[in-house]
């Protein structure tokens, strides 16, 4: 017997059905000295973690505590924040990451996580080197 379901809509140009771009590695937690706006300089947060990486993007936790600006720190939205290029400092690698911050989510009491795709800022053979290094849970005791 065939099956006569409907055919899924083709997805839009260059975007694959349900499929990362790049697989997830979890991470033990990698601090983030700060995150900065590169349209005017201005800091967007004090300090955050990164939780999550894979070779297109970072996926980094932030408290609300750390928020700088009060537009960002008494919402619960930050969405307009999406589309904004963005570089994030880590002191422990000696390393600035520029990107494009590609989603928010509110998480409640603990803050939000900001999804960071860094895949036009760095060539693919730096990213998979720093995928590398970042260090896997367990990996490091602190």
């Amino acid at each position: 017997m065939k099956n006569k379901s409907k055919p899924k809509a083709a997805p839009a140009k260059g975007q694959k059905r349900n499929e990362r771009l790049a697989p997830r590695k979890e991470l033990t937690p990698v601090h983030v000295s700060y995150i900065s706006s590169m349209s005017d300089l201005s800091k967007l947060t004090r300090e955050a973690i990164i939780v999550e990486a894979s070779s297109s993007g970072l996926l980094i936790h932030v408290s609300r505590e750390d928020l700088i600006a009060s537009k960002l720190r008494n919402n619960l939205n930050i969405d307009h924040l999406v589309g904004e290029r963005v570089f994030l400092r880590l002191d422990d690698m000696n390393l600035e990451i520029s990107g494009i911050v590609a989603r928010t989510k509110f998480l409640g009491k603990s803050g939000f996580h900001i999804a960071v795709d860094y895949s036009e800022e760095a060539p693919e053979y730096w990213r998979e080197c720093l995928m590398d290094l970042l260090p896997a849970p367990g990996e490091f005791e602190r």
